[in-house]
């Protein structure tokens, strides 16, 4: 999981982040009656909830092409009350959010993705503007990869 360790190194706060308990994880996964990625697990179970408020900034300077910039990761509560939230706000079905940017757009994997244990899954962008969802990464480690080549 280098790409993870990496990016927690490149791009977490200094302050101090509190790795979730494994059975937290897998009460939520109960809840979503789906499976979260294990690369996405084991970023929370070994470092907790990462906030990068300095990466829209490099972004910027770099004039890289990023269409958006992941700000912070949300709670496990956040997880599964803001993805019903946002479906009746008209993002479409199906989605499971786990992380934000700046501006209230989201990052998810596709539930029908997480309906069997994976290794690794896509990584989608809600664009809360256009209530639409687009493919932004094959992987969540290569959408993380994605921040470390900055």
């Amino acid at each position: 999981m280098n790409s993870i360790d990496l990016f927690v190194k490149n791009w977490g706060s200094k302050n101090a982040m509190v790795p979730i308990n494994t059975q937290e994880i897998s009460e939520l996964e109960s809840k979503l009656h789906s499976f979260l990625p294990d690369s996405y697990k084991y970023l929370i179970s070994t470092y907790g909830l990462v906030h990068s408020p300095n990466m829209l900034t490099k972004i910027c300077d770099l004039n890289a092409d990023v269409s958006s910039a992941v700000q912070d990761f949300l709670s496990l509560d956040d997880i599964h009350s803001l993805s019903k939230l946002y479906e009746m706000m008209g993002m479409p079905k199906g989605h499971i959010l786990f992380a934000s940017d700046c501006k209230g757009n989201m990052f998810c994997f596709k539930l029908s993705d997480c309906v069997s244990k994976q290794i690794d899954s896509p990584v989608w962008f809600y664009d809360q503007g256009n209530c639409s969802v687009e493919k932004v990464a094959n992987s969540f480690t290569g959408w993380l990869d994605e921040f470390n080549e900055l």
